[in-house]
């Protein structure tokens, strides 16, 4: 089965948040799938936690471990159509247009995903 990552499940393994942590880690060896864009979400997010340096770190060392999926046109159209439909940020609406455009369930815990809908292939990593 391949998997995708979105940020959210990035930043609880980053945390060491359970029980999400250790399901990214069991993922990670298999190197799924992350569109470009959420990456750059954790960045953004790491670097107001941490400062620049640890932002960069983090980029540096993930990248060789997720295989990164730099968006096309019609993946951001696709986006673009998902974030019409549902409520949900534009970054999550990729995270879910690059799960489906692999054939990959997408590991995450965030609300917004995991509400829309259900025919989504999402895992929950709240429990």
């Amino acid at each position: 089965m391949t998997e995708s990552l979105d940020s959210w499940a990035i930043l609880r393994w980053l945390d060491g948040d359970e029980p999400a942590a250790a399901r990214v880690e069991a993922a990670i060896p298999s190197r799924p799938v992350m569109s470009w864009i959420n990456l750059g979400e954790v960045a953004y997010i790491v670097e107001r936690r941490a400062g620049v340096d640890r932002a960069r770190r983090v980029v540096r060392e993930l990248r060789p471990r997720l295989t990164l999926d730099l968006p096309s046109e019609a993946r951001v159209l696709e986006a673009a159509h998902l974030k019409a439909g549902y409520t949900m940020a534009y970054a999550d609406a990729f995270a879910v247009a690059t799960a489906i455009a692999h054939g990959a369930t997408l590991l995450t815990g965030d609300p917004e995903i995991l509400n829309g809908d259900p025919t989504w292939p999402v895992e929950d990593l709240r429990s």
